[in-house]
């Protein structure tokens, strides 16, 4: 039974725990070394430790909370992109110009600053970009271009949302596609994907693709900006230390992508047409610390099906409802690392999948040729 959402600061706090790595960062780089595991060993298997002491949090919050209700919620989403500036352009000065770090060691930790732009920052920006209002979705913006990934936010509300499970989705992990091969398999298409779904918008409106109005000129603008910004505190090192960055976030968003909806497909109706999204087509984890972290990403199965609902609000469901990850995505994306283990352990989830929703559909190989040209 859903429960009324308390509304006060005390209340909205423990979804502050981003903060985090603000210090952490502070510590690893100015100690360097053994310390610059810092970050990893916090954003990887300390989640997952504390995961696992504090077990799944399963009641949902009531629903009709306005966004004022929420404002102490929403705050933290508004002040992480200045945060995030910050450490990315600060810790690019401090990386060109320290003699407490090694010159491998000023790259590893710029590095270790993509693990927060990709796991905090691209994520608050899924957030924002989904809000209606135009300074969220400025922030939206900020942010993915922060990480050299402007066209996300085009292609993550034109087609992924329109589109998930189906082979229309090149997000869509297929079965059997090991991370390695998805990777760079997405670069290309959602760029692609995401161009073409600008251009297809603006020719409704009987305008070219080339029109001022197209996000992608945005996109172009705010990343060339931080690449001369870049470019401006430490030359071609600080260019190279800050595309290094974004590459670890964006290496951490799409691990994300892959392990969501990993060999989940909506059942096709005939004529190109495919059933509505259901909370089944989403993988589910109700693990209480890592929601917090990443702001309920992990109550994917909603979000999918309520796209504008705000994450306080986002609810979890049984595994009646949805298919569950036995372990939260801390522990999801390292096993999606090494795609032998990922694919023992998820491949017979999927079939479970199949047979527990769609136990009428007795051929799979039409599926599987359609989200899976060359299987292994």
């Amino acid at each position: 039974m859903a429960q009324p959402i308390r509304t006060d600061l005390v209340a909205a706090l423990p979804f502050w725990i981003c903060l985090t790595y603000v210090p952490i960062l502070a510590v690893a780089g100015w100690y360097g070394g053994a310390w610059l595991w810092l970050t990893p060993i916090y954003g990887w298997w300390a989640t997952s430790l504390i995961d696992f002491v504090a077990g799944l949090r399963t009641d949902n919050p009531d629903v009709d909370a306005s966004d004022d209700d929420l404002k102490w919620y929403t705050a933290i989403t508004l002040i992480w992109p200045f945060v995030q500036f910050i450490l990315v352009f600060g810790g690019l000065y401090y990386a060109c110009t320290t003699d407490r770090l090694t010159a491998a060691q000023s790259w590893i930790f710029m590095g270790t600053i993509g693990i927060a732009s990709g796991s905090i920052g691209i994520n608050y920006a899924h957030e924002l970009m989904h809000q209606k209002s135009r300074f969220e979705r400025f922030l939206g913006d900020f942010l993915m271009t922060m990480v050299l990934y402007g066209h996300f936010r085009s292609e993550h509300l034109l087609v992924h949302h329109s589109y998930v499970g189906t082979p229309r989705d090149p997000v869509t992990a297929r079965y059997n596609e090991g991370f390695h091969r998805f990777f760079p398999r997405v670069l290309v298409a959602c760029f692609k994907s995401a161009l073409g779904a600008e251009a297809a918008m603006l020719a409704r409106k009987k305008l070219p693709a080339s029109h001022r109005s197209n996000p992608f000129w945005k996109y172009a603008a705010f990343q060339f900006g931080f690449l001369i910004l870049a470019f401006l505190i430490g030359g071609w090192t600080g260019v190279g230390m800050f595309c290094l960055q974004a590459f670890v976030a964006i290496w951490q968003l799409e691990l994300v992508n892959y392990i969501e909806h990993y060999g989940l497909t909506r059942r096709h109706l005939g004529g190109g047409k495919y059933e509505h999204v259901l909370p089944r087509h989403s993988w589910n984890a109700a693990h209480r610390y890592s929601n917090l972290v990443l702001i309920n990403l992990q109550r994917h199965s909603d979000h999918h099906y309520k796209p504008n609902r705000r994450y306080p609000l986002l609810q979890t469901y049984d595994d009646d409802e949805a298919p569950q990850l036995p372990y939260s995505y801390p522990i999801m994306t390292i096993m999606a690392s090494f795609p032998p283990v990922w694919k023992r352990f998820m491949n017979p989830r999927v079939r479970d999948w199949r047979r527990k929703y769609y136990e009428d559909v007795e051929d799979w190989h039409p599926y599987n040729k359609a989200l899976n040209p060359q299987p292994r």
